[in-house]
């Protein structure tokens, strides 16, 4: 909802694809002066994006005639993937972009799950800021518990309790 709202919100007429089955990879239809575009999301399952998740998306986008398209992602994305995107009309966005258009496109106006206008602060890392995401601990005395983490694990190890 919260990426449907930032594309909305960037003068976008959007179709939710992936709804009731099967989405072909593709998450979101966007139209805007008559081109079209489409939008793939990846989230904490998928927290490095390879370049096969990119190709995948190229192709169907080719076969749609769409103009561009863009995977978003709440982690990060391979070198290739970038690589394989320049030039080809494919933005990527990744966490912490993510973070930035969410951000932007949260206003008074619009929210679309009322918790996030207060809590939005404990949405972010405590220790570098970025977004956080859903995950199941493994290993320990917490072992099936839900909590917080950050996307740039390993490199942050910031976490939060659920909500």
């Amino acid at each position: 909802m919260l990426v449907n709202e930032a594309f909305r919100q960037r003068g976008f007429a959007i179709t939710e694809s992936g709804v009731n089955g099967k989405d072909g990879g593709v998450d979101l239809i966007l139209r805007k002066d008559g081109d079209t575009y489409l939008v793939q999301c990846k989230y904490w399952k998928s927290f490095k994006v390879g370049v096969q998740i990119v190709r995948e998306l190229y192709g169907v986008m080719a076969a749609k005639g769409a103009a561009g398209s863009y995977v978003v992602t709440s982690g990060v994305f391979t070198d290739d993937a970038q690589n394989f995107a320049k030039g080809r009309n494919i933005e990527l966005i990744d966490g912490n972009a993510l973070s930035h258009l969410i951000k932007k496109s949260s206003s008074p106006a619009y929210s679309p799950n009322p918790i996030f206008k207060e809590t939005q602060n404990d949405l972010c890392c405590p220790v570098c800021g970025s977004a956080m995401v859903k995950r199941v601990s493994r290993k320990g005395n917490k072992a099936g518990q839900a909590f917080l983490g950050c996307t740039r694990f390993p490199s942050c190890r910031g976490t939060r309790p659920t909500y």
